[in-house]
């Protein structure tokens, strides 16, 4: 589907206050299309400047109502029309008014009436809407239909006078609410003229048991509302009062609903609001247990860190009691591995997202093994790229294969010559490479890495192959060593 810019390119005298205007107003425009049961195409003139005749108009944007039968089953964007050929948005635009009354026509096996309203914004038509809809279903219309005609009306009167779609706080409308999930009408005063039934059901559902029309909204939305604090129920009729554009929530033990105020403006004066609401009990009960599962996730790394740092300690203990001086190296190197492991448990468990800032990971690891390097006040390590946030399946066994190569490049390669390590790393939109690198002895000649038996260099290649799914190279270079390990993201 072509983009409103490629549809308007060297085409149209639009600037880009009016191009956001429009694109505005189409992402508002469900609304308009739902009250008036109608097809809705926005067509903009084909034009130099504001100055010149237009030669036509294209079809920007369509949509089709939730609340009737499509007209079109084809998308008009994209659709050129000449002047001439469709008069009414001819009038429309050359009047900057509403053209209305207009007989229907046959469309296919149905007749279909055509109305056309112009998108005004600073005292200048930018756009007209063509609004198409099924003649036979406006002879004997409901109740709910002609509310919603009514209030389509003064919602299309506003368009052509500028006011809308609203300007300020357009969050509001995020997420969208529905004309279908329910409406009410109020009037200046912001009391209940009109309610559709899936409106009347949802305070039903919140225990309001009698009429709603003739009520004050705020009022009844208050007496319902859960909270019982002043500020709040200040907040619930400021809000439902349809004075200005607001966004209200009310809650009990019944469920909770999410209600939209919309003011209705007639020459820039206030004649009424609409209020769309939502029932949102279901989604604001997935919230809270999401929010409590994330808690729990984080509460299970806080604790599985916390097991890992006894054991760390416990291990560290017991290498303190042995006098072999091998084995005593090989449970420093075990508290080494834990506390790597624990590292990225800890990030998990102090962050809200699901996954690993592995840059700070990083630098933590590289603080570790400095701390442990007989050499630390002599070495210099430089460093250099990100990583960004990895999915902890990644973080954890890449957060030890790092640690190895460090400690390996500190207690072999920087052990007595060299002092300068630095470690490059660059994320790619599929994958991700890091490169360790000492200036030390160098490898010593004939090394293989699968033949090693270096046990921190086999749980590297076990790891980067198995867990990461990844490459690892050591090579020997004319000033030292160096590490490269490439693995899919």
């Amino acid at each position: 589907m072509p983009k409103l810019a490629e549809l308007l390119r060297d085409r149209s005298s639009l600037s880009d206050a009016q191009i956001r205007r429009i694109r505005e107003l189409t992402t508002d425009w469900q609304l308009l299309a739902d009250l008036s049961f109608a097809d809705l195409v926005l067509w903009v003139p084909l034009r130099k400047d504001f100055k010149s005749w237009p030669s036509g108009y294209v079809a920007v944007a369509h949509i089709r109502p939730t609340t009737a039968a499509t007209i079109f089953t084809q998308d008009l964007i994209g659709e050129e029309i000449t002047w001439g050929a469709r008069p009414r948005i001819d009038q429309a635009l050359s009047g900057a008014e509403i053209i209305r009354d207009a007989e229907p026509e046959k469309f296919g096996d149905i007749y279909v009436k055509e109305e056309t309203i112009p998108v005004i914004l600073d005292e200048q038509v930018i756009a007209i809407i063509s609004r198409h809809r099924n003649a036979e279903l406006m002879r004997q219309p409901s109740r709910l239909e002609l509310n919603y005609r009514e209030v389509a009306h003064n919602v299309y009167r506003m368009v052509a006078e500028g006011a809308f779609p609203y300007t300020e706080h357009r969050e509001i409308f995020d997420p969208a609410v529905r004309v279908g999930d329910g409406l009410i009408r109020l009037d200046i005063n912001g009391a209940i003229i009109y309610a559709s039934p899936n409106a009347k059901s949802a305070f039903s559902r919140m225990g309001w048991a009698g009429e709603l029309e003739g009520k004050n909204l705020g009022e009844v939305a208050r007496r319902v509302s859960l909270v019982k604090l002043d500020a709040h129920e200040e907040a619930i009729e400021v809000g439902l009062s349809g004075k200005a554009l607001r966004r209200v929530e009310i809650e009990n033990t019944g469920g909770t609903v999410d209600l939209l105020a919309l003011p209705l403006l007639a020459g820039g004066d206030r004649i009424g609001a609409i209020v769309l609401l939502q029932n949102v009990t279901e989604l604001r009960r997935r919230e809270r247990e999401l929010v409590t599962k994330d808690a729990t996730i984080r509460e299970i790394h806080h604790r599985v860190k916390n097991n890992l740092q006894t054991v760390s300690a416990l291990l560290r203990l017991q290498s303190r009691r042995i006098e072999d001086p091998s084995a005593s190296a090989a449970l420093n190197e075990a508290v080494r591995r834990i506390a790597s492991i624990a590292l990225v448990h800890e990030t998990l468990s102090s962050s809200a997202e699901a996954s690993v800032a592995f840059d700070d990971v990083l630098n933590r690891l590289v603080s570790h093994a400095l701390d442990l390097s007989p050499r630390m006040g002599e070495l210099q390590i430089s460093r250099s790229g990100e990583l960004g946030a990895l999915d902890p399946r990644i973080a954890t066994p890449l957060s030890l294969v790092v640690t190895e190569l460090i400690h390996n490049a500190l207690e072999h390669g920087l052990a007595e010559s060299g002092n300068h390590l630095t470690i490059s790393v660059v994320r790619n939109e599929g994958d991700a490479q890091i490169t360790i690198y000492d200036d030390g002895v160098g490898l010593p000649e004939g090394f293989s890495l699968a033949q090693s038996s270096n046990l921190g260099l086999q749980i590297v290649r076990t790891l980067t192959e198995n867990e990461l799914r990844g490459n690892i190279d050591l090579v020997r270079t004319p000033t030292g060593t160096e590490a490269r390990l490439t693995f899919p993201i």
